[in-house]
Order: structure tokens, then sequence, then C-alpha cells
């Protein structure tokens, strides 16, 4: 058996952390009892090495899966040569008596349930559980328990009362076979059975309640789906995408992943894998805008709480990215892991958290507005009450750094640069901290001035400086002749005017020199790796956004429809595409991308709306990238 293609996935979750389930129903992912914790399962970057819980079936034919509408529950299929059998994947997430005003709104169990069922004729089949922990660099010792479960448990540590280790349980009779725990079963139509996988040792998987857990948890499921505001065209994809998005959160801290996998490669081959199970600003922000553009606000100030508790600065010392509960630890080589496919390396830990990375700044900002322009500025106490000094903070951060060089948005691990996309977004900043003042009395007139005066120094500068007149085209960086698609994020943001020829002439340079049909490359230059990478999604979209805000609609809808299908078939996506096969590419399924998907959705309905009411009203454009 071969590595799974990267799409063959589909995420189950419990907003503590998330598993990955395979088209053949293998969970092949499973970090416990978070998102950046240690792997259990991991499969999908060492098929030899890693642990899975998988399904085996005699005689299979046929295989089709979806998720249960307005849910993340997921129902796979499969028919084989006697009969039909549905399987049924969750983690249990069950609603709360009363919703606090901060933390988790619902309560999850630390489980995964998965639930057999034989729709039609006879199936034969077996569970198969092998754990490996510590990613794989600590086998598993199992011991069979009285009750019928099974305890599995890192083998360093058997016998010294750790924490760390999965309580098997089912339906069905367990058999221990060398490294594995297995249940087999034989259905006719109309029986079931269960498997339950639990973190905590003191949770004897009870099976009594499974099908009252599975009801209570799609109650938890519509229930939150239900509250979606977007009623457009595309709904169930940017449903499908608000979904994921929530899934990546971490409900006990508020926190917000950038994608639930480590070291799926960039490039194949190549050496772009990186660990993204982390809190970055600039991603958690975007996650932000797009909840609070679907009406996701408590979402949004969930993020706020955690930042308050990560940074007790209060803006004064930002950081580029948080682990889930303190710093984001070393970036480390698992070298006796292979990778997906081999391609190496496995990585965990980040480099890029010591980067300097100024845009920063500019997304916390957006998303800051959009979140007080949601409440009607009327924020809780405990984000007002700091609101004039976070905003006197982050915009002395702005003003310092205006003419400093950075690492940029695509994280270049080379020499820094007079970015573009940061220059931008520095404008962004002030910009949006000047509406934030005339909305609330958070800085005094004389200080208000200053932003306005300074974003309007950096908005000449960059018109000026970031204009290449050899390529006919807004460029990477001052004096650069390198394009970037990061630019068309900045006329999103309205650091450009969408109208404006030489935006015009940036975007057809962008298209043809970065593109490849409707898929966009982040950049083309030199970063310091030998292979280059695959297309990024989210870029694709952005041309969206920047040809609807030129009023090329006709053009923008159509490409939008065309981007949406490139997604698995439970419409998830990872980070980038390859071009040439039509691939995913990158960790999955990553924020990045979905909440491009949710924020363009948004856009594109409002200038229909726009276009059907028949106004002279500019549209207001404000809804992320």
């Amino acid at each position: 058996m071969t590595d799974r293609p990267i799409e063959d996935y589909a995420i189950i979750g419990d907003t503590c952390t998330t598993a990955l389930v395979a088209r053949d129903g293998s969970i092949d992912w499973l970090c416990w009892p978070c998102h950046d914790s240690p792997a259990v399962f991991l499969r999908l970057l060492d098929e030899d090495r890693g642990g899975a819980c998988d399904l085996v079936l005699e005689s299979l034919r046929e295989m089709r899966r979806c998720y249960r509408p307005g849910t993340t529950i997921l129902e796979t299929t499969f028919v084989t040569a006697t009969g039909t059998l549905r399987l049924t994947d969750f983690m249990p997430l069950h609603p709360l008596d009363e919703v606090p005003d901060e933390g988790p709104d619902g309560a999850p169990h630390g489980r995964i349930v998965r639930l057999v069922a034989c729709e039609a004729g006879e199936v034969a089949g077996r569970f198969r559980v092998r754990p490996t922990f510590d990613y794989a660099r600590d086998a598993a010792a199992l011991e069979a328990r009285e009750d019928g479960t099974v305890l599995c448990r890192r083998r360093s540590r058997a016998g010294a009362g750790s924490p760390e280790g999965v309580r098997v349980a089912a339906s069905l009779p367990l058999a221990i076979t060398g490294d594995r725990v297995e249940a087999a079963f034989s259905l006719r139509a109309g029986e079931g059975a269960s498997l339950v996988l639990a973190h905590r040792e003191d949770d004897d998987g009870d099976l009594s309640n499974a099908a009252a857990s599975l009801a209570a948890t799609q109650a938890y499921w519509e229930e939150w789906s239900g509250r979606c505001t977007y009623a457009g065209p595309h709904r169930e994809m940017v449903l499908r995408s608000a979904l994921v998005l929530k899934l990546l959160t971490h409900a006990p801290s508020g926190g917000i992943i950038a994608a639930a996998t480590t070291s799926l490669p960039e490039a194949v081959p190549g050496t772009r894998n990186f660990d993204y199970r982390y809190v970055w600003m600039r991603d958690a922000s975007f996650t932000v805008t797009a909840f609070v553009n679907l009406g996701y606000v408590r979402e949004a100030a969930e993020f706020l709480r955690f930042l308050r508790d990560a940074d007790q600065t209060r803006g004064r010392d930002l950081k580029l990215m948080y682990g889930i509960n303190g710093r984001v630890p070393e970036e480390e080589i698992l070298d006796h892991l292979r990778g997906w496919r081999g391609v190496s390396p496995v990585r965990i830990g980040n480099a890029a958290s010591d980067q300097h990375q100024y845009d920063i700044y500019g997304e916390f900002l957006v998303a800051l507005h959009a979140f007080l322009d949601a409440v009607d500025y009327d924020p809780p106490v405990k984000v007002n009450d700091h609101l004039a000094e976070a905003l006197g903070h982050l915009t002395d951060h702005v003003i310092r750094c205006r003419h400093e060089s950075d690492h940029g948005i695509w994280e270049l691990r080379d020499e820094t640069r007079q970015i573009l996309h940061t220059k931008g977004m520095l404008w962004v900043a002030l910009d949006r901290a000047v509406q934030i003042a005339q909305a609330v009395d958070v800085a005094s007139p004389e200080r208000v001035e200053e932003w306005r005066r300074i974003a309007a120094e950096i908005r000449a500068e960059y018109h000026e400086k970031g204009w290449s007149e050899r390529v006919g085209a807004y460029t990477q960086a001052y004096g650069s002749d390198d394009l970037d698609a990061a630019v068309l994020r900045t006329v999103l943001f309205g650091a450009f005017d969408a109208h404006s020829p030489r935006v015009a002439a940036t975007l057809d340079a962008v298209s043809a020199g970065l593109g490849d049909g409707d898929l966009l490359y982040r950049y083309r230059n030199g970063d310091g790796f030998e292979h280059p990478e695959a297309t990024f999604a989210a870029c694709a979209f952005w041309r969206v956004g920047c040809l609807a805000l030129a009023g090329r609609t006709q053009e923008a809808e159509p490409l939008f429809a065309r981007l949406l299908a490139r997604g698995n078939d439970l419409g998830l996506f990872a980070e980038e595409i390859d071009a040439a096969t039509g691939e995913q590419r990158g960790n999955v399924p990553q924020g990045f991308t979905h909440m491009a998907i949710i924020n363009h959705a948004v856009r594109l309905d409002r200038a229909a709306r726009h276009r059907e009411a028949k106004t002279d009203e500019p549209c207001q454009w404000a809804v992320g990238a």
C-alpha cells in the first residue's frame, strides 16, 4: 500500500484536537489531548512506523462518504461482495446547559467513537488499533483489563502512572495481536457494533451511551451551523469551511491553529515541510474576520481571550505565533520518520517563530476592527478595559518598524527585504486604528492625526517604491522585479485602489507570471529552498476578490466556482495544489484556504446584491482576504 493522497482525508474533532480519516476508514493522524500534542496515530507521515486505527473489510468493492449536513460527523459507506456497511465517525462534543460568556461552548469527552451498521446483506471485517506514542519514538505496551477494555500505554513509562495512553473499548471481543488491538465482527442487515478510543485512563469506554452521544454531538453542530448568517449561492461550501475553522479552534484557550497537521510537503520532491499546529497571529486574525463575516462573533471574542492570556503586555510584545498553552517549541527534525511518500524531513516546532513579520499588526487590527464593528463598538468589558492601551502599543509598533525590512507573509528563510505586502499592511494597521478611534474614544485627536499623517506617508512611499517600470507592476519588494501574489491582498484591504490602471496592470502581470490556469503561485523567485512549491490555493481566491473589486464579476464568479470544485469530495482543502496533477499539497485542512473561501463568497454575494440594488452608493468591501 502506498501513502494515500492528501485529498483522501476527512477531518473530525472536538475543538480540542482533530483526527484525520482516510477514504478507506483508516484514522491515520491523531494528536491527543491537544492539537499540538505528540501524535498517537501518524501513519500519515510514515506508513510503517506510524500508528493508525483502521478498518479491514472482506471483498471491498466501493466506498463513498459524506458529512451529516451541518455537522462534523463523518459517514462512510462500504459496499462489499456480500453487503453494505455504514461507518460513522465522530468525536463527542455535547451542548452545555448554559454557554458561559467566555470559555468552551460545548463539552468535549476526549473520545473517538466509531459505529458500524450493516445496511444490507452480510459484512465481515475487523477494527485494528495500533497506537505509537510520541511521534512513534515510543512503542505501546498493551494491557487487557478485567472489564474487557485494553489499555495502551507508552512502553517506556508503563507502570509509572503516566496519563499518556489510549483506552480501547468495543461492543465486540477485543484481542491483542502483537502490537495491535483487534475487534472482529460479522454483521447481518440491521446489526451494528461500536469501538471507542478514549484518551483518559480512567475512561472505561462505556458503550451504553454511544447513540445518545451521537445525537448530542449532532445537536451541538446543528445548532452551531444554524447560526451561520451567509445565505448566498455557495452556502454548503461556506458552511463546511466554517466548520473546518471551528475544528481548528482550541476551546479551552480560545486559540486558533493554522492547520491540523505537520510536515505534509508543499513540494514533491522538496524539503518544504513545516509544522502548522500553532497559533499564527496572521492566520488566526484572518479566521476571526471570517467568523465575523458569518455572524460567529463569539468565536472572534474567544480569540481575543486567548491573546489576552497569551500576551499580557497588551500588544507591547506581540508575537508572530504562539503555542496553544505557551511558547512554540524549538524546531526539531524527526529523522526516524520517512515523511509522506518519503518526502522528508518531518518537523515539529517552527523556527519561523523568531522571524520579523511586521504585517501582523495590520492583520490583527483588521480583525479587531471587524469584531468591534460587529458588536457595534460595545465589546466585552475585558476587551474594552484595555483597548486604548493595546491600540497605542500596536500603532507604536507600526511607526517604529515602518522603515525596517522583514521576512514577510511568506516567512522567507533567507535575507529580509523591504516587502511591499508588509508596507501595505502597515498602512492598513493605521487606517483601521483611525477608524476604531473615530468610533470610540481611545486616543487623543492629536494621536489620531499622527496616525493619519504617517499612514499617508507610508502609502505614498510604497506606491512609489513598490512599482517596477521594468515589470510594469507592483512587485514583491522595493527595487525588486519579482512578482508576488501577496500584493493582491493589499488591494483587498484598500491599500491600493482596485480601479487604478497600475493595479489592473499588476493583476494582469501576476496572472501571467505566476498563474497556471486558474491557479497562482505565491512567487517564482528563489527563497533558499531547492525545489519549487505547488500553487498556493488562497492566492487564487485573492485573484477572485481583486476581479470583483474591479467590477469584473463576470470573470470572478465562474473562477470562484471552478476553484471550489478543486476541493476534495467533502469540500476540504490543503494549503496548495499541484497544477500538473490537481493533487493537494501541504498541511490539511488549511485554515488559510478555508477562510479565503468564506471571505470571497461573502464578497461576491455582496457584489451581487449591490448590482441588484442598482445603487450608485459604493459597495462595502471590507470582508477580509
